[in-house]
């Protein structure tokens, strides 16, 4: 470079087109990839106007130095200055985007309920315990003595096989009923008994109305002078409580091998009022539960005097319930947990 005349010309056209340059930029990422195309000391075109000073003569260099020093200065405040205008700018915009408006309504979230199981588990819960019962929750892995022999169900009995149970060695399976729960109780030996016992029970069937996996809710009440009649009264109590007043039962003779006599109970129909509907079948009653009088045997196997004291014993499957009040004709409904469902079933 001869002389200032043409610095000073290249000096003012790097000038003027880092002045245009500057307008055309519309965001904080785009200033700082042309304040480094423009000022970077190896490739921008003020950042190397320094690295020419051995092509200016000596007496000379002082005002290259001071003029490149110059339009360096002028250009840095001149990106600082834009930098500071577009990050504000763009910091209104994303004020703008995020602003909320307080007066708008409140997004309405939807609110959650218990399953239809825990309900009727719960109302069944709350039933007896107003009746003086206590809760007893068993293992869902049990043995087979408690499970079966216990209970006064021989080793030839079709519950033993394996089509119906799940075995998980030969001496331990998942419980069939949450009847083994009485065993446990009784063996305590803590007299009168007055308990019920909720939980899940195993068996291999599946179809509309059964699932290999179900709740059942056991009940136990053993004391002196127990009969028929106090069960009766006690399941009037329970289904009038779960299905409406008025509801009453009937009892059915029928075997089980822990009760002696066996019954099967039937509710008077909640939907028709025993004229006869589809929820009956015509006959103005529904089956809902099995139950008995506790086996002698049983009793004495833990233990109890059977000569003092009497029992008597029902088995409750939840799922069965749930279905029955809440009109639902798949049990495998209650397993999808299908919102469509599950948000109409709610007392």
């Amino acid at each position: 470079m001869a002389d200032l005349n043409e610095l000073t010309e290249k000096l003012s056209a790097i000038k003027a087109e880092v002045t245009e340059g500057l307008k055309a930029l519309a965001s904080s990422k785009e200033a700082f990839e042309y304040r480094k195309s423009l000022m970077d000391s190896k490739t921008g075109k003020i950042g190397t106007l320094m690295r020419e000073m051995g092509k200016i003569p000596n007496e000379l260099k002082a005002e290259y130095g001071k003029k490149v020093n110059e339009i360096k200065t002028w250009a840095q405040g001149e990106f600082d200055a834009l930098e500071t205008k577009l990050k504000e700018k763009e910091m209104m915009a994303r004020y703008e985007s995020e602003k909320i408006d307080v007066t708008l309504p409140a997004k309405m979230r939807p609110k959650g309920n218990l399953h239809p199981n825990t309900q009727v588990k719960n109302q069944i819960v709350d039933i007896f315990g107003s009746m003086g019962f206590d809760v007893y929750e068993g293992t869902e892995i049990e043995t087979d003595y408690y499970n079966f022999t216990a209970l006064n169900i021989p080793d030839n009995h079709p519950a033993r096989d394996m089509q119906d149970t799940f075995y998980l060695s030969p001496e331990f399976l998942l419980r069939t009923q949450t009847s083994a729960g009485q065993i446990h109780v009784m063996e305590e030996g803590k007299l009168p008994i007055k308990v019920i016992s909720p939980g899940k029970v195993f068996r291999s069937d599946d179809d509309a109305t059964h699932s290999p996996m179900f709740s059942q809710m056991e009940g136990l009440v053993v004391d002196k002078g127990i009969t028929l009649c106090d069960l009766q009264g006690m399941l009037n109590v329970f289904v009038e409580k779960i299905f409406g007043e008025g509801t009453t039962t009937r009892l059915r003779p029928s075997y089980f091998p822990f009760t002696e006599p066996s019954v099967e109970v039937d509710v008077s129909c909640f939907q028709c009022k025993g004229k006869g509907c589809k929820l009956c079948k015509g006959t103005g009653w529904i089956e809902v539960l099995g139950a008995g009088v506790v086996n002698k045997k049983v009793l004495e196997d833990c233990h109890i005097d059977s000569n003092v004291y009497s029992g008597i014993a029902f088995g409750i499957g939840i799922e069965r319930i749930a279905m029955l009040k809440y009109g639902i004709n798949n049990i495998k409904l209650l397993f999808e947990s299908d919102l469509r469902v599950l948000d109409q079933l709610d007392d």
